[in-house]
């Protein structure tokens, strides 16, 4: 008989593209994923991955697996959330503050059923450039800050805070998968085999070191089109305009069905914390810390 748990790594494997990805976000051995996955084939009796590649890919089995899998799991995530949030004190007004790129992949799956089943809660989310949102959420503006660790991303600092882990973000450079060529791993210096498609403003200190290693390796880049709206930036890319660098979370689906192409680059590597802040003290405190309980459990169904 199937489990939810071997429904949900094979899921996790997936869509985060790798045994040792999906390890990393189970908080699993590699081994220990790999058994789970053998364990259900063998429940099956079919193979669901396809072997021997570097982008884990499903066999039509699998594929069909995945399909379902991600709906048992989703109805699984609604169940818990309802019983969640009914049992906690979610009513008020939650002032959420956030990147676009943050919010996309984020809040919406959650939000329409939270606020389905808590009829007394509102929740303002609003989008703004890092450095801002940390100004409004020293104001008093927002209740909730969730973003890349500000101190390593954005050289700041939050007195008088909470802060709590939500999860590891990447940031990959992706092409179109009608045009990248098979070799999907590249030097700095081949970065100029296509033009750049551009994600500004959202992670400065990203850009830094992107820039910094780039000009070790003597490396140049041509932008020809340039936006902090990961949505714009993806359909931009899937066109076959140029590749770019964008967050993991906000690409995997395309990358797994093969719209996209992950382009793996030698000499770098950037990943970041992305945690949620809230104010050790006020009358949002209780609400903030359910909210987190909440959001916190949809990253790990």
């Amino acid at each position: 008989m199937l489990n939810l748990q071997q429904l949900s790594t094979f899921v996790t494997v997936l869509s985060e593209g790798s045994m040792t990805a999906a390890a990393d976000k189970l908080f699993l051995t590699q081994p220990a994923v790999s058994q789970q996955i053998r364990n259900l084939e063998q429940e099956l009796g079919v193979d669901l991955l396809v072997r021997g590649v570097r982008q884990i890919k499903s066999t039509p089995q699998g594929e069909i697996l995945y399909e379902h899998a991600k709906r048992i799991l989703q109805l699984v995530s609604l169940a818990e959330i309802a019983i969640r949030s009914m049992g906690a004190d979610m009513q008020g007004t939650l002032r959420i503050g956030t990147l676009n790129s943050l919010g996309l992949h984020l809040m919406s799956p959650i939000m329409s059923r939270l606020l389905k089943f808590n009829p007394d809660l509102s929740v303002k989310v609003q989008y703004e450039k890092g450095e801002e949102l940390i100004k409004l959420f020293k104001k008093g503006s927002l209740d909730i800050l969730i973003l890349p660790d500000v101190q390593k991303e954005f050289n700041s600092s939050l007195e008088g805070v909470e802060h709590k882990f939500l999860l590891k973000e990447e940031m990959w450079l992706v092409g179109s998968g009608a045009q990248v060529d098979a070799a999907h791993e590249i030097d700095m210096i081949q970065i100029k085999k296509y033009p750049l498609v551009l994600f500004s403003d959202e992670y400065p200190t990203f850009h830094e070191k992107l820039l910094k290693v780039m000009k070790e390796k003597n490396a140049r880049y041509d932008v020809v089109f340039e936006s902090s709206n990961v949505g714009t930036l993806k359909r931009v890319i899937e066109s076959g305009l140029g590749w770019g660098w964008l967050p993991a979370h906000s690409v995997k689906k395309q990358v797994r069905s093969g719209r996209l192409v992950r382009i793996h680059v030698k000499e770098f590597h950037y990943e970041s914390d992305l945690i949620f802040y809230y104010k050790a003290q006020g009358d949002a405190k209780v609400l903030a810390e359910n909210f987190y309980d909440i959001i916190s459990h949809q990253e790990k169904v």
